[in-house]
Order: structure tokens, then sequence, then C-alpha cells
């Protein structure tokens, strides 16, 4: 009576938590989500829900059974999450013993009685229940579970094919957090054989090396010489062991790329012990490095990365120039190809780790100074724009620049820690000291590189005075020598112990340029007043004394330039240089003097340009002496007398001066012909300058050079640049990138150029053979002639010997011609790139013009080069820099130019001329070929109607009321001004352009076109609606009819053109419409291609819109021929191919009050007679075990009775399948599914059928249960009946 009083009390007590609320079950499935937040979220539910309820023990059981069951679920996912939650519930309620937990964990999870195909799942089972308690943090206060644990951990690292090494790892962060006294008293008796066998695996090293570290006195000397048989980890006599497991787990760790954390804990047990050199010099350098396999190697790497912080000075600098060091950069350069692994990255993020980290400057620059060393043929492996830079202290950043100059004036070989790959090695072909000259010359490109990259990385925190040392020491040591040291000049004071070469000096220049192209757009640097006050006006390029950092080097160069007794020039001014170099500081100056008493934006433009030019003396003095001169003149005019009005002759017949602007511009264009990002930048901040005094022939000489027919002449001065040293820097790199629309490829020449390329090289390579089968003809004849015979067995020796010296020298002659076809083809390819590249930097003049003066009438003098430029780039098979410059083109045009929102507001003088060239536009766009071309002509259109209609918004005032009267008034209620648009000229235009696109089969107009007319201009709109309703019948194909209707329809929805008609005009307009639109239905017959639909769904859309304007405006609308048409529309054959069209069809009908008809449903299908011969029905197979145990958990609270009837039985598991296949009609019950499923949807009208039937399926299945165990007994399949 006791057991089955408790069985009715368990029984009780299920069906009360079975019965819990839906949100509590909830939480179990939040927690096996595989999403780390619905997790956490899930947890901490389910503990707020069970606080709510802490006197509830039973349910307190429940969730404690549900968690372990949890832990070794099948879905790797869902474990972390179980074992999280019980740690926080057994964290949260201390009632609940470690030591019982861990038994039923042990219980539902133990090894032994566990089947094999959940084995592992019983492995993590457990691991993760050790895992949870250790979580929960009161393992420390119960050593009875705490020792189970550990040893439970043992266990399990005997399975390392499943668990890796989780176990040890897990057991080594147990004995890092517990006391000292439990490890003494508890763990170490346990531990005693772990702790002797640390040399055996990774794990068990692990575990000595953290014990060693956190309980040292433990551990200590005696301990470890009973245990390890030496009274230190690192000892000589322990370093092969050592070596041993570091491999294994460098191994071990290969996927992860991470360090495993014995090699780190090793390392610092030595730094403990005192034995870092002995760990560093054996252990890694001779022992994981000597390996040479990719694991041990990147172990190596990242033991170095990792040391860093815990290293003395002294130790820093022995590891910085050891083995492992040189290995890195063997490592880096052979590591360029693709797809290879590259560790670089991961080096820079732990260098950059540790100076962000550290406080003292000498171990920062110890590191920058060690990784700068590391060279391959004297180039450092590390970048020169190194980001790590950033971290450095202001006192580590300036000794650090000081060891980069100092490396510059004296390379120090000797202490770098040179390397050269295996490949280096076997093509090596240079003696020791071109080897040595190259190897320093190398290392200064890289020095200077990074002292520039230095100055210009914004991340650093740059102070104005170490910037200005370094432009000072680039600039003297790319164009001066020293020739006798003085204070007044820092640079002098030190002399480079090996000679700077020409092309030291060269990048040095070229770096001079770059850092002073980056400080004029540079905002002002240090922390003074003045400067923050320039940062605050947002003025770039200048000093913090306001003066222009291209003015402060230019006074610098003109004080070494003055100093000729101690400072000299590597490439001395010729006297025309010095004195064009006078005069501009001359000229400067007193421009600064004007500009003190009045600013203005000439004065600053000329300043900018001198200045640019006469820096630019020192790179290429013979151009920039002819510039300087034409900008001198250029100045006296601009600020002397007033310019005259150009003429193109004067009165005596002699040319006049050109206007100081025209100066100003070809001085400009021969600036952009150099490959510097320095000078484009500066063309374009002078040029927006001085673009306001722009004159009709200054404009003309930009935009000559965008004429799309200056690529035919090949002459043309202007544009190429014949020097070879610039056409070798237009393909560098650096030039390509400051250059942003320029390409890599040759420009192709125009489509006719393509077309008749082939022939011509075809012609002249025909002609040169003929010439060379000519020439070697005569030369064989000539020889055969000698000998008298057509055969060559009478020739004698010297006959032979003569013919083949002919022979030799015309096929020498002949290698000579094909060598200079190439080298002519080859320099024409270079001329079309820097043509190409000239044009698209002439564009950012036409782009700066468009955007500083869109007010000035010369913008309209840009519309037609421009699109001419598109027209040619369209028309030609373009390359990558082709498609960059018609890129670029097209978005000046349509960005900066026709959807500009200022525009010119005075074209009364000019009124005939823009409508010319409105017309002209219209005109040129019809007689495209391309659609997008046309485009571009048709919006420059449209841009000239929004110029001259003036941008005048039509008045919002509420339109008066109709009357009444059927006559309705001929007056419109508003009409938009037009301003000084010929109405009649410009509606003739487009109705021209409009009847070509409604009556050409093929044209390049686009509907969108005219619906974007319509939308800006409804003005016009009025003049061509008769044109567009005529083209709803009168198309010439039924596309150019679909889109007058589209065109009707957008323009009867526009309030605007509505405003621009009288009512009178309005409801002649919708009867047309009507009348137009019930023609054209008329005319349709079979639907036999999409383009009749396209058309007839037009067509209804039109009607649609007519009727519903009609039915609420009231015009007289005639709308009853339209039901008759529409009935034989439907009727057509393959009407009802489109559902569009069907649904727009009957959606017009409903408008005119015809409902769709209803739809027929399909006929039901003959169910087919029975068969009378019954089908062998396929054996159904047995339910699963969960099934069962859930179904008997259901039956549980049930009393038990006798067994029922076969026939119940059956119907019973019927019952059961048609409930399963309706999910709202599921049953609750079992652990697995049953209690998380909602509680039914709806209740079967009797609860006892449904108990019984429940009873019944259960009682069946158990049947089949003992069934099946009787057949695996050997009981025979044919004997039959009751169990």
């Amino acid at each position: 009576m006791e057991s089955n009083g408790g069985a009715e009390a368990s029984s009780s007590a299920g069906e009360r938590l079975l019965g819990q609320s839906r949100e509590f079950l909830d939480f179990f499935w939040e927690i096996a989500r595989p999403e780390q937040e619905r997790r956490v979220g899930g947890t901490q539910g389910l503990l707020a829900h069970l606080k709510e309820r802490r006197k509830d023990g039973d349910l307190l059981k429940y969730t404690l059974k549900r968690l372990v069951v949890g832990l070794g679920a099948t879905r790797e996912a869902s474990r972390p999450g179980f074992s999280l939650a019980l740690a926080q519930v057994l964290q949260g309620f201390e009632e609940i013993s470690l030591l019982s937990a861990l038994d039923e964990i042990k219980e539902k999870y133990g090894l032994g009685k566990v089947k094999k195909k959940l084995f592992r799942n019983a492995l993590f089972g457990n691991f993760f229940g050790v895992l949870a308690l250790f979580q929960s943090g009161r393992l420390a206060k119960e050593p009875k579970a705490l020792s189970e644990c550990v040893q439970l951990l043992q266990s399990l690292s005997e399975h390392h094919a499943h668990l890796k090494d989780l176990p040890r790892k897990t057991l080594a962060d147990i004995v890092a957090e517990i006391p000292e006294t439990v490890f003494e008293e508890v763990l170490f008796g346990i531990l005693e054989d772990e702790l002797s066998a640390a040399f055996s695996t990774p794990g068990q090293l692990y575990l000595l090396l953290v014990g060693i570290q956190k309980f040292p006195r433990v551990l200590g000397p005696e301990k470890l010489k009973a245990l390890l048989g030496t009274s230190a980890v690192v000892t000589e006599e322990n370093i092969p062991r050592l070596v041993e497991v570091l491999k294994m787990a460098a191994k071990t760790e290969r996927k992860d790329r991470g360090l495993p954390t014995v090699g780190l804990d090793l390392m610092k047990v030595a730094l403990q012990e005192g034995r870092f050199e002995l760990f560093w010099t054996d252990v890694v350098e001779n022992g994981l490095l000597a390996d040479h396999a990719g694991p041990c190697s990147y172990m190596c790497y990242r033991l170095l990365g990792s040391a860093l912080p815990l290293l003395s000075l002294k130790q820093l600098k022995m590891i910085l120039q050891g083995e492992v060091m040189r290995h890195y950069g063997v490592h880096v350069v052979s590591t360029k190809l693709p797809n290879r692994f590259k560790f670089a990255p991961e080096m820079e993020v732990l260098v950059g780790s540790f100076l962000e980290g550290c406080g003292d400057p000498k171990k920062q620059v110890a590191v920058m100074v060690g990784f700068s060393t590391l060279t391959n043929h004297g180039y450092p492996v590390v970048p020169s724009f190194w980001r790590v830079a950033r971290h450095l202290l202001p006192d580590a950043l300036l000794n650090y620049i000081q060891w980069i100059k100092g490396m510059f004036l004296a390379p120090d070989l000797d202490s770098c820690v040179e390397f050269a790959t295996k490949r280096q090695e076997q093509n090596e072909k240079k003696t020791d000291m071109e080897l040595t000259e190259h190897t320093v010359t190398r290392l200064r490109k890289w020095l200077i590189a990074r002292l520039v990259g230095i100055a210009e990385n914004p991340q650093i925190k740059r102070e104005e005075e170490f910037v200005i040392d370094i432009a000072r020491f680039c600039f003297f040591h790319a164009f001066f020598k020293t020739r006798k040291p003085i204070s007044k000049i820092p640079e002098t004071e030190t002399v480079p112990s090996v000679p700077l070469n020409e092309s030291t000096r060269a990048a040095t220049a070229d770096l001079f340029f770059s850092l002073l192209q980056h400080l004029n757009t540079m905002p002002a640097l240090g922390e003074s007043a003045e400067a923050e006050e320039l940062r605050k006006k947002h003025l770039h390029g200048l000093a913090a004394s306001g003066e222009p950092w291209i003015y402060v080097a230019v006074q610098y160069a003109n004080t070494l330039l003055s100093d000729k007794k101690h400072v000299e020039a590597v490439t001395p001014f010729s006297e025309e240089a010095q004195f064009a170099w006078d005069r501009m500081l001359q000229t400067v100056e007193a421009l600064r003097r004007r500009e003190q008493k009045t600013l203005t934006l000439k004065t600053t433009a000329f300043q900018h340009l001198l200045l640019l030019v006469g820096i630019h003396l020192f790179k290429s003095p013979a151009e920039c002496v002819s510039l300087l001169n034409d900008l001198q003149n250029c100045t006296k005019r601009a600020f002397g007398e007033k310019p005259k009005k150009k003429t193109s002759v004067s009165a005596d017949g002699e040319e006049e001066e050109p206007e100081w602007v025209e100066v100003i511009v070809e001085v400009l264009l021969s600036l952009l012909a150099q490959s510097s990002a320095l000078i484009r930048r500066v063309c374009r901040s002078v040029f927006a300058l001085v673009c306001q005094h722009m004159t009709e022939a200054a404009l003309r000489l930009i935009l000559d050079v965008l004429d799309p027919q200056q690529d035919q002449d090949e002459e043309s001065t202007v544009v190429v640049v014949e020097e070879a040293q610039k056409t070798k820097k237009k393909s560098l790199p650096d030039e390509e990138s400051d250059d942003g629309m320029s390409g890599e490829s040759s420009a192709e020449e125009d489509s006719s150029e393509e077309d008749n390329a082939p022939e011509t090289e075809s012609e002249d390579e025909g002609e040169a053979d003929e010439a060379f089968r000519s020439m070697l003809t005569n030369v064989l004849q000539a020889g055969n002639a000698l000998g008298g015979d057509d055969s060559d067995d009478d020739l004698d020796d010297e006959t032979m010997m003569s013919l083949d010296g002919n022979l030799s020298a015309l096929f020498a002659e002949q290698r000579k011609r094909v060598q200079a076809k190439k080298d002519e083809k080859e320099k024409m390819r270079k001329e079309k790139i820097l043509r190409r590249e000239f044009k698209i930097k002439v564009l950012d003049l036409v782009e700066v013009f468009l955007a500083k003066q869109p007010e000035n009438p010369l913008v309209f003098r840009v519309i037609e080069p421009l699109l001419s430029v598109i027209e040619q780039s369209m028309s030609s098979d373009s390359d990558k820099q082709e498609q960059d410059y018609l890129r670029k083109t097209a978005d000046i045009f349509t960005n900066s130019l026709c959807r500009s929102k200022q525009y010119c507001r005075n074209v009364g003088p000019i009124r005939e001329e823009l409508h010319d060239q409105l017309e002209s536009l219209v005109k040129r766009a019809c007689k495209q070929r391309d659609s997008t071309v046309a485009l571009y002509c048709f919006s420059a259109s449209l841009y000239l109607c929004r110029v001259l209609k003036g941008n005048v918004a039509a008045p919002e005032a509420t339109p008066k009321k109709k009357p009444n009267s059927s006559g309705g008034s001929d007056v419109p209620v508003a009409q938009p001004p037009a301003g000084s648009l010929d109405l009649e000229r410009a509606a003739t235009a487009y109705k021209e352009a409009l009847s070509l696109f409604f009556n050409k089969r093929k044209s390049p107009l686009t509907g969108s076109m005219f619906l974007d007319l319509f939308e800006r201009h409804p003005v016009i709109c009025k003049q061509l609606i008769p044109t567009v309703v005529k083209s709803i019948t009168e198309g010439a194909r039924q596309p150019q009819q679909a889109q007058a209707c589209l065109l009707l329809q957008k323009a009867l929805q526009m309030r605007d053109f509505k405003l621009s008609l009288s009512e009178k005009e309005w409801e002649e307009l919708m009867r047309d419409g009507t009348r137009q639109v019930t023609k054209t239905l008329k005319a349709v017959g079979e639907f036999k291609i999409k383009v009749d639909q396209e058309k007839v769904i037009r067509c209804l859309e039109l009607l649609s819109c007519l009727i519903k304007m009609a039915t609420k405006q009231g015009p007289a609308v005639d709308l009853t021929e339209l039901p008759a048409v529409l009935r034989v529309l439907g009727e057509q054959p393959g009407f009802g191919k489109s559902a569009r069209l069907t649904d727009l069809y009957w959606h017009v009908m409903k408008l005119l009050g015809f409902a769709r008809p209803a739809k027929e449903k399909a006929p039901p299908k003959p169910v087919a007679d029975p068969d009378p011969v019954p089908k062998k029905q396929k054996k159904k197979g047995f339910l699963p075990a969960t099934k069962l145990r859930k179904n008997r958990k259901k039956a549980a609270p049930v009393p038990s009775r006798e067994e029922g009837t076969e026939s119940g039985s059956k119907e019973a598991v019927a019952g059961k399948k048609k409930r399963k296949r309706k999910k709202n009609r599921g049953g609750g019950g079992g652990e697995g599914d049953g209690p998380e499923r909602a509680p039914p949807a709806k209740k079967s009208p009797s609860e006892s059928k449904e108990n019984k039937a429940g009873r019944g399926n259960i009682l069946e299945k158990k049947r089949r249960l003992k069934k099946k165990k009787g057949k695996k007994a050997g009981t025979p399949p044919a004997r039959k009946g009751p169990v």
C-alpha cells in the first residue's frame, strides 16, 4: 500500500509538472538553440521562473533532470547551453548538493552501461556536467565533489579521439581557480601521477606549469625533484623531452592557428626560473625551429610575438637578433605569392598590442628597430607604412625618427639581420661590392619612405616641428650636399658615410613632393591657439603661422641656395634658372604685400602657381624656366594695366597679346602634362580661384584638348609629353594610385581608325615581306652568278663565305627593321596612354568650372564638346582607361551640368543662340544610333529649356470652380510662365522628335525621355498632346501605340498640365482620348504575340484612367460604345493567356457597371471502383523506444485495467494517427516531446472514449514490443497469441 501511495504521489507530481505553462517549457527549447543570445535569454528566464517558485522542490528536481538530459544532446550546439544553464542553477540554488548533481550525471551517462552508438554523447554529457559544476563556483567548498570531478576528468582524458584535450584543459582551469590549501590537501595526492608524467603529453605538462605558477610553495624545487627528477622544469636534461612535447602541441593546434597555452606557460616558467636564454636558444631555435615543419615554425613566430611584453630590454634585443627573426623574414618574402598562408598580419597584431600596452619608450624603440633591421638585400620585410607606429609614445617616436635619419646617413649593415631565400642565393651574380651598394640603396629607399610615412600618418600625433624637420631632411638630401657643416642648417652637421647615388636622390625627391602634396591638404598641426583657429575655419595646407607649406619649403630652399659656402646643389642652377628663381621670389613677395592690403582670390592663385613652378625648378629646370617666364608676364598684365578686349587681329594686322587668364590656362595645361599628384591638386585649386575671370578663348583652350579629333593629330604638343622619363613615371603604380581615373592599358583609337588599323598593318607587313624577299633573291642570284650555274655544287669556299656574309648582313638589317617597328608601336601606345591620362586631368578643370561658375554664360559652350567625347567613346571598343574617361565625362555632364541647381539667370543677350542650340540638340538626339547617347543629348535640351523658362514655379492658388453650364469656359485655370522660352520653337522641335519616335520603326528616342519632358515642362506638353492622341491609332508599330497610351495617361494625371488647359479643352481631350482608345480596341484581332497583349494592357490602363476622371469630374464623355467593343475584345482568340490583361479587362468592365462572372468550380474527379481483390499491405514497423516511453508515461496516471479487445486497439491506433495529422490535436505527456507541446486545441466530446482509446493504443504497442523481444530471443516466428 505504501508503494502504491508513493506511486500515486509521484504520478500526481508528474501530472502537475507536465501541466506547467507553456512559457516554462519553452525555456528548455530556448536553451537548446544554437544562437548565443537566445540561449542566454532562456537561461535567465528559467532562473527567474525558478526563483519565483523557490519553495517548489518538485519543479527544481524536474529542472535539474531536464538539464542533465540536455548535457548529452545529439546536437552539439545544445550542450553548451544546457551546461551553462545547469551551472547557473547550481550557483543560484545552493540547496542542491554538487555531489547529488554529479551522482545524477554519472547515473545518466555511466560509460559502463551506455550503448555503443550513444557512447560519444555520454562522454560529452560527463564532460559538460563537470564543466557546469566547475562554472558554478562551488567546487572549492565541497572537497568530496571536487575530488570526484577530478577523477572523472582523468578518466575522460583517455578518450582523446572524441574529447581532444578538453578534459586536461578543464582540469588545469580547476587547479588555477582553487585555493592553495585545497590543492595541497585534496588534489595533490590525486594528481601526483599526472604531475610525474608531465613530459608525456602537452596536457600533463600544462597542468604542471599551471600548478608551478599558481602554487610555487607547494610545487617547490624539492617537490619537483621528487616528481620529475630535476629541481626545475627547464634544464639541459629536460630539453629533448620539452621539445617533443612542444612539437606535439604545435601539431595539435595546427587547425586553430593559435599559440598553444603550454608553450606560453613554459616560457613564463623559464622566466620565473631565470633560464629564459637556455629555453630560447635550445628549445626554440635549436629544437622547434630546426624541425622545419610549418606548425613548429608558426609556433616559434607566435612565441616571439607573445614574449615581447614579458622580456627585459636585453632579452628583447637577443631574440630580435636571433634565428627566429631570420626565419620569419624568409617566410615573409617567400609567401608574397597568392594562395599562401601569410603570418605577417598576425605578427603585426602581436607587435601592435605590445606597443599599445608598453609604457617604456626604450623597449618600444628596441622592437621597432629590431623589425626595421630585418632585411632582405637591404630592404626590410615590414612595410614602410607599418601601422603599429601609431602606438609609439612621443619620446619613442622621436628616438625612432632619429635612428632612421642616422641609419640613412650612415648605413650599418652589420646591425641588420640580413637573409636571402634559396632562390636568391642560387641566382645571385653580383660581386660583393655591387651587392653592398645595392643593399645600401635599397635600405635608404625604405628608410626615407618610412620617414615620410610617419609624417603622413594621420593616426600618429604629429607636432609641426618634427614634420618640418622631416620635410627639410628629405629636400636637402634630394637636391643638395654639404660643403662645410654649419649649425644654422642642421642637415649639414652629418655627412653621409656612403655618398648618395642618383637613384636614392630621385626616390627622395619623389617622396618629398609626395609629402608636400599631403601637407597641402592637411589641417594645421599642433595645440597652439593659432592652429586651433585655423582648424575651426577648415583651412588646409597652412602651417600654424598661417603660411602655406609650399611657401615654407620655398623659403628653406632659398636659404640653401643663398649659402653657397656651406651648401652645394647636386645639379646647380643655370643663369636662366637662377634668374627665374630670384624673379619668382620677388614677384611672390610683391603679391604678399598686395594681399595684406586687399585679399583677392586672384592674388592667392598667382602665389600658388609661382611657388609650385618655382619648387619644381629643382626637379625639371628646363620646363619650369619657360613656365615661370610666362607666369611673370601674365602677372604683370593681371595686376598692371587693365587688359584690352582680345581680338584675333589688331588694326595693324598684328596679333595682340592674349588675356592673362588665357596664359594661366596654358600654364595649367602644361603643368597637368606632368605626372604629379601635387601638381594636379594645386592646378585644380588654382583654377578654382581664377575661373571667375574665364573668357571664351581661355575656355576654348581647355575644350580643344577634349576634342576627339585631337587624337588623330600625333603632333599634338599640348597633350603629349615626349620625355622618356615621364613616360616611365606614368606607368609607376604610385602615379596610377594618385590619378584615380587613369588606367593601366592603352586607349583605343576611334572606330574609323580601328577599322583601318588591321588593313594598314597587313599592307605594311606585306610590303616589308616583298621587299625582304626581293633583297634576298638578289643576294642569292649574285652568289649563283659568280658560279655561272644554277647549282651550288661548283661554288668554292670563298664564294660561300661571301654569300654567308651577305645573308647575315641582310638578316641583321631585317631584325633591326622589325625591332624598329615594334619600338614605334610601343611609343605610339604610350603616347595614347599619356593623351588619355592628360584628358582625364583636364576634365578636372571642366568640373571645377561647372561647380564654381554655374551661372556663367560660358557654361553653354561646354555642352557640345562633352557630348562629342561621349559619342566618340561610346562608338569605339574601349579599354579600362577609356571607360574611366567616359564614366567621368558622363558624370560631369549629368551631375555638374544637367542636374545643377544653379544656372545662368541672364540669358537675354544669347536667347536666340540658346534656342538654336536647343533645336540642334534635339535633332542630334534623333540622329543617334545609340539610345544612351541620345539620352544625353535630350537631357541637355531639357537643361536648356529649364534655363530659358527660368525656374519659376506655377502659382499655388486654388483653381477656380468650373461653371455648371455645359458649354464650359475657354479660359485656362492657371498658365505656368514660360520666361525667355519661345514655346513655338521649342514645341516645334520636340514635336518633330515625337513624330519621329511614333512613326519610325527603330528610333533612338525612348518613351522615358518624353515622360521626363512632360513632367518637367508641362507648358510644352500642351503643344505635344495632339500628336500623342493621334499616335494611339497611327503609331508605326504596336510598341509606339502602347507608348502613346502611356504618355497620355501620365499627362492626364499631371496637375500642372491640367491647369494649363481650359475646361473646354480638357473635355475635348477626354473625348478624343476615349475615341482613339475605342478605335484601337476595335482593330484588335487575335492575340498572337506578347506585343499584342502589352498594347491592349496600355489601352486598358488609359481607359481606366479616362473612365475614373469622367465619373469623378463629370465631363460629357460618351461611353455607350465601349461595352460592346470590350465584349468583342474578350472573345478574341488568346485573350485569357495573360492574368494581368484579364484583371485589367474586368476592372474596366466593373467601372462600366458589369460584374465579373464567378469562376466555375472544376467538376470532381470520378472515383474509381474499389478493387475487389485487396492489395497486400506493407507491414508497418514498430514505433521507436522514445515514443513508447512517452506513451507509457501518458498512461501512468490511469488506473490499471484488463486488456481490451483487439478490434478496440486497432480503432485506438487509427484514432491516434488521425490526430497526428492535425497539429492542433496533439496530446501531452512524457519527458521527451510531450511536455514541450502546446495543449490540445480541441477536446473530444466524450473524455472517457479518448481515455479508452489511449489505453488501447498503449496496450497494443506493449504487445508488439514483447513480440519483437520474443523474436530476438529465438521464439518461432509462426507462433501467435496473446502476450
